[in-house]
């Protein structure tokens, strides 16, 4: 079992993997701002205090701020980070560049265009990592069935073809371990294929703890059987980047999953992790090499663009549902119902960090020591 990394690397680790997807997130807003003529009056990677800063020729700010949780782009006819609107009077100049009176739809895609670009710094990973070293690419089939398993219980055999499991059409073996994996404990129905015929069986799926090379646990979920052979391809030139795509997204899915799981019950809320879970994890990865910690900021890069489009006011998600709204009423959400909205959203956000940071300090046995010094 390897030790836990030192802070000072978990730090920096962290600060390598966030920053850039930060800064890349943020220069997805910036750049469709620019192209539909919008102005920007700063771009920040951090939040609070300037520690680094400098104004380029057309005004905008550049900064780096003292806490490294975020950033923003702040456009013209905006009132604050948040991209709410500015009630004061503005020149014909800075009307023509501002951000609020842009029509609904350029607003449209100038917010989606940072989380648009995460999933896409994701998609390229993946490429990259698909052109060096091959994809999984293992054939859903039985190679052999582990004995008190899931598997064994239904009466599946060696050749058996999934099809899907619990209503997720099975492709690839990688498919099925994605699939099951969120599921421990669950019931759910299993189609395959034998020798021509179809079969449908329901089946609990058993929970497993897993536990990493730190020694972490996690709970999954394991049918009980091994592919009949272990496949890494590389995939022609011209299809790597749709199958990076549909990889990308595969993982998005699980996540949507994995909340859904999370809302409705079926997983505990101890699972969500927060910031301090994910430095963890950027320096544990960083530790285990470069290929490691690389598929790592790929998932970081999805995560961010995931969390981003849910509709939350203050997050991207609640700037375009609003814009949605704004585009079948034909006419703006008025100022009143977005700053409740906006205060709304900023307690929601609050209350997710506190209670994710909760979280992760009780993973890291924080809590569990302080009950003991106390006891």
């Amino acid at each position: 079992m390897l030790a836990q990394p030192p802070v000072w690397f978990i730090a920096i680790a962290f600060l390598c993997a966030i920053g850039p997807l930060v800064f890349l997130h943020e220069l997805g807003h910036y750049l469709v701002g620019r192209w539909f003529g919008v102005g920007a009056d700063s771009f920040s990677i951090g939040f609070g205090p300037e520690l680094v800063g400098w104004t380029d020729k057309r005004g905008t700010r550049w900064k780096v701020g003292l806490l490294p949780l975020g950033g923003y782009v702040r456009f013209a006819g905006d009132a604050d980070v948040a991209s709410r609107p500015d009630s004061a009077q503005l020149s014909e100049d800075d009307r023509g560049r501002s951000f609020q009176l842009k029509p609904w739809w350029q607003r449209f895609l100038i917010v989606l265009a940072g989380p648009a670009t995460n999933f896409i710094v994701a998609i390229l990973i993946f490429t990259g990592f698909f052109l060096a070293l091959g994809m999984p690419n293992s054939p859903p089939v039985v190679g052999r069935v582990l004995p008190h398993s899931t598997a064994l219980a239904i009466g599946m055999q060696p050749g058996d073809r999934l099809v899907s499991i619990g209503g997720t059409s099975i492709e690839t073996f990688e498919d099925i371990k994605r699939t099951v994996g969120l599921r421990p404990g669950e019931t759910l129905d299993i189609r395959f294929v034998r020798g021509g015929s179809n079969y449908v069986r329901s089946a609990k799926i058993a929970a497993f703890d897993l536990r990493d090379q730190f020694g972490q646990s996690a709970r999954i979920g394991l049918l009980g059987i091994v592919p009949s052979t272990q496949q890494w391809v590389r995939p022609p030139l011209l299809s790597v980047l749709p199958q990076a795509t549909r990889f990308t997204f595969a993982i998005t899915r699980s996540m949507i999953d994995g909340l859904g799981q999370i809302i409705s019950g079926q997983r505990s809320v101890k699972e969500l992790g927060g910031t301090l879970k994910m430095a963890q994890m950027a320096g544990q990865q960083a530790r285990l090499g470069p290929f490691q910690f690389i598929e790592l900021v790929a998932l970081f890069s999805i995560n961010l663009g995931f969390i981003n489009l849910l509709p939350v006011p203050m997050l991207d998600g609640g700037h375009l549902f609003f814009y949605l709204v704004e585009a079948v009423r034909r006419r703006p959400v008025s100022d009143r119902a977005q700053e409740w909205a906006f205060r709304g959203g900023l307690a929601l956000i609050l209350a997710l960090l506190l209670f994710t940071t909760a979280n992760d300090l009780g993973s890291f046995g924080v809590w569990a020591r302080l009950g003991r010094l106390m006891g």
